[in-house]
């Protein structure tokens, strides 16, 4: 079992099946270098919230984006899941530091289903997270059960996350499982894939 952010980073690498970033090292995803390199406004403008939605974001971490998806909600309500309760705790204090209380935390495994009712969410939003679940169709299928018709699933991945999936390999995953392509945008550093979930059987 790890017990330092060292020993987090290096049990990570060394697995050969996909796991989760470590909550341990979590201070190494918010940071101000990482904020400033990375601008989280800028992939949530991608979002195009209007203020009203139900988002669900999964894999928060330690609320990278959370805080800029909770502004953007004047009249809506943000969901973070993520499999450790530590990034969740982690997300909860960024949130209430910027004066967002009214969120909702739940833990799971997304490969293993969403526990939300059908039909639930307007947007889900899930930044380098989907390269670590280990049944990434079973993801998808439950996302799309849980987003409302029309609802959009907007993916941002990077280097160098070594789980970073293209946008070909997103495309493939998710166009079968009744989401259309919306728009990729980015370059060699940096994907936002857009999707938007349809009613086709």
């Amino acid at each position: 079992m790890p017990t330092t952010w060292v020993d987090a980073l290096l049990h990570k690498t060394r697995q050969k099946e996909v796991s989760p970033y470590p909550h341990q090292a979590a201070f190494l995803l918010n940071n101000p270098v990482r904020r400033a390199l990375a601008k989280p406004a800028r992939v949530v403008e991608a979002l195009g919230l209007t203020g009203s939605e139900h988002v669900l974001e999964v894999g928060p971490g330690p609320g990278f984006y959370s805080v800029e998806i909770a502004r953007r909600l004047p009249y809506g309500r943000l969901d973070l899941f993520d499999v450790q309760p530590e990034m969740l705790t982690k997300a909860g204090r960024q949130l209430e530091h910027a004066g967002f209380y009214d969120v909702g935390f739940t833990t799971g495994q997304a490969a293993e289903g969403f526990p939300f009712p059908d039909n639930t969410f307007d947007v889900a939003f899930l930044a380098a997270v989907i390269g670590e679940v280990p049944d990434k169709p079973a993801c998808i299928r439950s996302l799309g059960r849980v987003l409302k018709s029309g609802g959009r699933l907007v993916f941002a991945e990077a280097f160098p996350d070594p789980d970073r999936m293209s946008v070909r390999e997103l495309r493939d995953l998710t166009e079968s499982e009744n989401f259309d392509f919306v728009e990729a945008t980015g370059n060699r550093w940096h994907d936002v894939v857009r999707f938007r979930k349809t009613d086709r059987s």
